[in-house]
């Protein structure tokens, strides 16, 4: 099997949502498993949250998530940003308008001063994406 690098994002109480609005923007398999699914459930009210959720959409693209338990801590993400780069305008612009629903837009999707199109986004959920598509096309 080849090793993949991929982002797991933590959230509170909100992973099965985020794991959707996600699932709607890049398509794919999503399976998600609660932690009553496993009995790994400490409180009663983590029962029903995502212990484990994951896409994997087309083009080898995986995206994990869970909620993090009551008695644990949430990791701050605001050190961590979410880059999807590539050459196909067309997908790329489709992931952008699809984020960008309820999102705080950072720079808009524009050309940049390297030549590609660049944009930076926070999520609805907090999290950060940045977008850059290269080539001549874009």
């Amino acid at each position: 099997m080849t090793t993949r690098l991929n982002p797991y994002i933590s959230f509170r109480d909100n992973a099965r949502e985020a794991l959707e609005f996600y699932h709607g923007v890049f398509g794919g398999d999503l399976n998600m498993s609660t932690f009553a699914d496993y009995q790994a459930s400490q409180d009663p009210a983590d029962a029903e949250k995502i212990m484990h959720g994951q896409i994997d959409a087309p083009g080898g693209m995986t995206l994990m998530a869970s909620d993090t338990p009551s008695s644990m801590d949430v990791a701050d993400a605001s050190n961590i940003t979410v880059s999807l780069s590539g050459d196909d305008e067309s997908e790329l612009r489709g992931y952008w308008d699809k984020l960008s629903d309820g999102a705080s837009v950072t720079m808009p999707l524009e050309k940049a001063p390297w030549g590609d199109y660049f944009g930076q986004l926070t999520d609805r959920f907090g999290i950060g994406w940045l977008i850059n598509i290269s080539g001549q096309g874009a």
